[in-house]
């Protein structure tokens, strides 16, 4: 797979801004798309749910045997932190580790029960929570989400009464890429957001792809709402708790408070990182906001490997877990007859390689200091789960692609961590304005008086935008807090700030136009105009 390929596969399925999905198809970047044939059913003898495993006990060995080597070699080149690993095979824990600092410059090392923020490894988590719910019978996969959700709209009314809990989990509602993740980044919470997908322009539904985090956030409201409990309450009660993943939790003050936690960290461009940011991610919690363990990740994996039992009890029903592992979408179409394609399920990224095994794979990334991935072949009874406390430069991914290769091949079949991490880069770059706002042009038109910039402006979406002076500058305010922005005159009408957040795409443009006697009518936000719905019009 060459380079472009990778970034053909990468698109923009971000957990955040990079991740939400945490570039979802980087995995099955090495899967084909032609299952091997099995036999056609017949009333006696029906085919195998998986097909037999090709892999032998010494090739898992040995790639198992690599693995300090690899995390190793992979945190010297990228210089993240802290790492932690787990692998299972056969319903075994056979690898468990950590690497590193939970924060640099700090004592305390990262170890098997060191807390990480999952960012968009929280869905595979939403999705087996859901599953139990499925098996209760309190929901189904195909029930619209206004049945208990009645509050809940998108733009087109028909799509409205008829998107389902399928639907949003599998990204296929129509929502554009990462609707309402601006609006977090505003500070807005979640009722809020999810009250706006309304007024968020549509795709045509169950037949376009686009990665969105509350859209599963609403789905998952649904699912607790049906079940007469909150979303964090639900997967604790559901899987957390019963699972034994006692340091697993969907609020972020769990996270906070634990003593033996992972801080995230953001690389500071002088080949040092730092722990700058905090990362809340509340309000979309059941699509980004799980904070767990390797060791307690490696549970899950051994349930999600053994059909929902663990420990001889079925904690979730197997058929609404099957569910989840199946194609719902075609996420990225093959660029070429013979080439590959990739799907999503309920959570989960969905290919098959070519042995026609199935493979599972997610991955999570904060732009603000975290990486994390998750990797399943179901039949050889094989996962690996790679949780890091840096900003996504390609080593969770990596990892689990190394490992991968080493049990099927002997050795990486290329250099992912390169790969990977320039597929990041250029996602990061096609996120920033094509206009450089540090240089002004040669001889800027100058701005109007600042009283004709002052005021109050409004958008449905966002709500009020307040410009104000104070000092010699302008300063923008936005969300409702009122975060203060202060402004750069660049030319004319067009000023420039420095975006924050998750979502931050560094110097963004900010644009008046119109006259109401002698005062600007509107107001343009760059970087809040992704999906139009960026114009604020004075009040």
């Amino acid at each position: 797979m060459d380079d472009m390929g990778l970034r053909r596969r990468a698109g923009r399925h971000r957990s955040r801004a990079v991740s939400a999905a945490g570039l979802a198809f980087l995995l099955a970047a090495t899967c084909a798309t032609t299952a091997t044939a099995a036999a056609p059913p017949t009333a006696t003898r029906q085919p195998p749910p998986q097909p037999p495993p090709r892999l032998k006990e010494a090739q898992v060995d040995n790639a198992v045997a690599k693995l300090d080597g690899i995390v190793r070699d992979g945190m010297r080149k990228t210089g993240v932190p802290g790492v932690a690993v787990a692998v299972v095979h056969k319903d075994r824990v056979v690898y468990l580790k950590g690497f590193g600092e939970r924060q640099v410059g700090k004592p305390g090392a990262v170890e098997p029960d060191t807390v990480f923020q999952l960012a968009s490894l929280s869905k595979p988590l939403a999705s087996t929570v859901v599953a139990d719910a499925v098996g209760d019978k309190a929901v189904t996969w195909d029930e619209p989400v206004t049945e208990h959700l009645p509050g809940f709209a998108l733009k087109d009314r028909w799509v409205t009464d008829h998107v389902t809990v399928a639907d949003l989990f599998s990204h296929r509602s129509g929502l554009p890429d990462h609707a309402g993740d601006l609006l977090e980044d505003l500070g807005y919470d979640r009722n809020y957001i999810l009250g706006h997908l309304r007024l968020e322009p549509l795709t045509p539904f169950r037949a376009s792809y686009a990665y969105t985090n509350y859209g599963v956030t609403a789905a998952a409201e649904a699912v607790a709402d049906a079940k007469d409990t909150t979303w964090e309450k639900l997967a604790e009660d559901s899987l957390y708790g019963p699972a034994g993943m006692n340091s697993t939790s969907s609020r972020f003050a769990d996270y906070e408070k634990a003593a033996n936690r992972a801080v995230t960290h953001v690389e500071t461009g002088d080949g040092t990182w730092a722990a700058k940011y905090v990362r809340d991610a509340d309000a979309q919690s059941p699509a980004g906001g799980v904070s767990s363990t390797a060791e307690d990740m490696a549970r899950w994996v051994r349930l999600q490997l053994a059909n929902g039992k663990l420990d001889g009890k079925q904690i979730i029903p197997a058929a609404p877990l099957e569910r989840t592992h199946l194609p719902e979408i075609v996420s990225q179409p093959p660029a070429a007859p013979a080439g590959r394609t990739g799907f999503y399920g309920l959570g989960w990224n969905v290919s098959y390689d070519d042995q026609g095994r199935l493979r599972l794979s997610h991955s999570g990334a904060f732009a603000l200091g975290a990486n994390t991935n998750v990797t399943l072949l179901p039949s050889e009874q094989l996962g690996i789960v790679v949780l890091t406390n840096g900003e996504p430069v390609g080593l969770a991914d990596s990892i689990a692609l190394n490992f991968f290769d080493t049990a099927q091949y002997g050795r990486p079949t290329a250099d992912w961590l390169s790969l990977i991490g320039k597929v990041y880069e250029q996602e990061e770059a096609e996120l920033k304005s094509p206009t450089d706002y540090a240089e002004p042009p040669p001889a800027p038109v100058p701005a109007r008086p600042e009283g004709a910039y002052l005021g109050t402006y409004r958008s449905d979406y966002y709500g009020p935008l307040r410009v104000t002076a104070a000092g010699g500058a302008l300063t923008l305010q936005l969300g409702p807090d009122r975060m203060r922005f202060r402004l750069t005159h660049y030319d004319g009408d067009t000023f420039s700030f420095r975006t924050v957040g998750e979502n931050a795409v560094g110097l963004s443009g900010v644009t008046f136009s119109g006259d109401l006697d002698g005062k600007a009518a509107q107001v343009r936000v760059e970087s809040l105009d992704r999906n139009g719905l960026g114009t604020f019009t004075r009040d």
